[in-house]
Parts: C-alpha cells; sequence; structure tokens
C-alpha cells in the first residue's frame, strides 16, 4: 500500500469515516458455484428507491469507494438505475459479477457509467473445469466474451481466480489468459463458509503445496521479504494496531439493508430501514466491540511470529467461534507462505 493511501485510510479510521463500502444488491445468482458462501434467495431485497436512499447516506457519511456485488448484479432489472445514483454521487464504483449476462448493450453502458473496475471470476484457463465449479455449462465461454466486450470499450477489468482444488495449480494459465485479453489479475486463496454456517465447502481449499506456490510468488504477494516478515518478541508497536479495516473504514451492507463490518464477518449491526447507516456505523454496539479490539487483545495472535504480516479476518475467526481467536485460514496461509507454524495453530491442509 503506497504512503498515500495509508495516510488517507489513517485519517479516515481517525474520523471514522466508512471510507469503503461493500454492498450486495442481490444474493440471486445465474450460477451455483460450488463453493459459494450464499443462500440464492431474493427473499426481502431492499427497492430501488431504498438503494438510491442508501447511497446518499452513504455520500453524506463520506464514503469513497463503492463495491456492487451479490449474488449476480445483473439479475436486477435495476441495475443501471442504481449505478447510474451511485455515480451521480461520485462514488469510485466496482463491480463484482460472472459477467455472463454482459452483452454489447450492457458494456456500453458500463463505459459510459464511469465504473472503475469490473472484476469477473474466472475458476480456471479449461472450460470444462470452470463450469464444473459454477455449475452452468458455457459459462467459461461467456464470461470470457464479456471481458473481451468490455476490453474493446476500454474497460478496466480484473480476473479474480479463487483457488479451488478442482482449479488447483490453474493460476499461471488463467493470469496468462488474463494478459491476453487485456485484463488485470487478482487471486483470491480463502474460501469462506456458507453464511449459515455450514463448513462443508472448506474441503474445497487447495492443498498447502498449492498454497505455497500461491503465497511465496512476489506476482501474487510483492515484495516477499515484507510479506513474509515475521514479528520481533516484544514489538509494542505491531501489537497495538488495528487488526483489520472492517467496522474501521470498511463496512457491508446485505440486500436486505442489514449492516455488517465486512462481507465476510456475521456481527449484524443493525438495519437501514430502521435507521439511517451513519448512526448504525456510529453507534452500533457491535461496530464499537469491533472498533476497541487491537492485535494486544488477541489472547493467541498477539504472542504469535507471523503478527506483523498475518492477513488475519476478525468475521472468520467468528465463524471459527471465537472473535478473538485465530482465523485458522490466515494461519495457513502464513504458515505457507513463511514456512512456520503460526502459534496455537491445531489444524493443517491436507
Amino acid at each position: 500500500m503506497s504512503t498515500l493511501n495509508e495516510q488517507v485510510l489513517a485519517r479516515a479510521a481517525s474520523l471514522g469515516v466508512p471510507f469503503s463500502v461493500h454492498v450486495d444488491l442481490t444474493y440471486r445468482c445465474n450460477e451455483r458455484c460450488v463453493h459459494c458462501y450464499l443462500d440464492h434467495h431474493g427473499r426481502n431485497e431492499m427497492t430501488t428507491n431504498e438503494w438510491r436512499e442508501l447511497l446518499d447516506q452513504l455520500a453524506e457519511a463520506g464514503t469513497f469507494f463503492l463495491t456492487l456485488s451479490g449474488g449476480e448484479i445483473f439479475l436486477r432489472p435495476d441495475f443501471f438505475e442504481i449505478l447510474e445514483h451511485a455515480r451521480a454521487r461520485t462514488f469510485c464504483v466496482t463491480l463484482k459479477t460472472n459477467a455472463t449476462l454482459i452483452g454489447a448493450r450492457e458494456a456500453d453502458d458500463i463505459r459510459s457509467a464511469g465504473v472503475n473496475a469490473v472484476h469477473v471470476s474466472i475458476y480456471s484457463h479449461r472450460p470444462e473445469v470452470h463450469d464444473a465449479i459454477t455449475l452452468v455449462r458455457g459459462s467459461w465461454e461467456r464470461s470470457v466474451a464479456a471481458i473481451r466486450l468490455l476490453r474493446t470499450r476500454g474497460q478496466k477489468v480484473i480476473a479474480v481466480y479463487i483457488a479451488t482444488r478442482p482449479g488447483a495449480g490453474d493460476h499461471p494459465a488463467v493470469r496468462a489468459l488474463a494478459d491476453e485479453l487485456g485484463a488485470g489479475f487478482r487471486i483470491d486463496p480463502t474460501i469462506v463458509p456458507k453464511l449459515d454456517g455450514d463448513t462443508s465447502v472448506l474441503a474445497l481449499q487447495v492443498a498447502r503445496s498449492d498454497l505455497v506456490q500461491i503465497m511465496t510468488r512476489p506476482e501474487y504477494v510483492g515484495n516477499v521479504e515484507e510479506f513474509c516478515a515475521l514479528t520481533e518478541p516484544g514489538d509494542s508497536a505491531a501489537l497495538d494496531d488495528i487488526p483489520c479495516s472492517a467496522g474501521h473504514t470498511h463496512g457491508y451492507i446485505a440486500p436486505n439493508g442489514d449492516v455488517f463490518p465486512c462481507v465476510q464477518f456475521p456481527m449484524r449491526c443493525g438495519s437501514v430501514r430502521q435507521q439511517r447507516f451513519v448512526e448504525i456505523w456510529r453507534n452500533s454496539a457491535q461496530m464499537r466491540e469491533v472498533r476497541s479490539i487491537r492485535m494486544h487483545d488477541l489472547p493467541v495472535c498477539s504472542g504469535c511470529s507471523h503478527a506483523l504480516s498475518c492477513s488475519r479476518c476478525p468475521g472468520l475467526a467468528l465463524v471459527g467461534g471465537d472473535l478473538r481467536g485465530p482465523s485458522f485460514q490466515d494461519c495457513e496461509k502464513a504458515w505457507a507462505r513463511t514456512g512456520q507454524k503460526p502459534t496455537g495453530y491445531p489444524r493443517s491442509l491436507a
């Protein structure tokens, strides 16, 4: 992260500004990805006018980065109305989509709207593997075709590869595909438990050897020496750090208006159908609890040599049973990148 970004985020945190907000417009989806954590119902979604009002509230609260996601956002017939309103409020907008519903007209409208970036999930360079993950035949072809359409219009696109066992080891070829398409590339090695608590999808996590190949490559993690730095005993400065941006500068809003610290953080803080967003953001007991936690408050993690560089997710820690405990998937990543087992970590990948 650049020094300027660090300064901006630090300033936003000190002022209590929700600088980055992720909203899921719907949980409905036209794919059924085997690793997905969502229940794809469309019940109780907020209306167009409710989303407009919420966007106005976010603008007033100081939000700058806005991610519109789902489910599949293009299943909402009012999607472009919502996007137009978001851009009118001058948010820097990122879209997350499988892109299978993007044709020439949608690509034109996205580009005309001034969207910052479109993130498209690509699970393999092999169509049959990708389609086996989405459970929709032809989905790879439609997603790749949409990326081509967007790129011919000059739209920034990021191909996002989520590492799963079916597509294990395909990341170099997916990166090459992204290069061929003129798209950026991002890799996500984390499989998230389902919202209902079902952890069976964790069996789709890649094996240790594959995780090592991801977590030790400079093209994915940047400066390996800094990324793999270990915390020296007694490093009090590191222990005073905020463990995560969730609830500090980042928030999440579900399709029904429920507010959470993050999309992976199942701690409901309120509903924008009952309170204004800024009231929930500033005053909810749950948000305040999240903001009160520092690294030195984490009984296991504070004594771990990976504390300085760990990507510990408090939401995944909560799913694991303890908000102040380890996030075991992040322990796996720390172990993979350094070769040293994190303190108090009882498990390992097969």
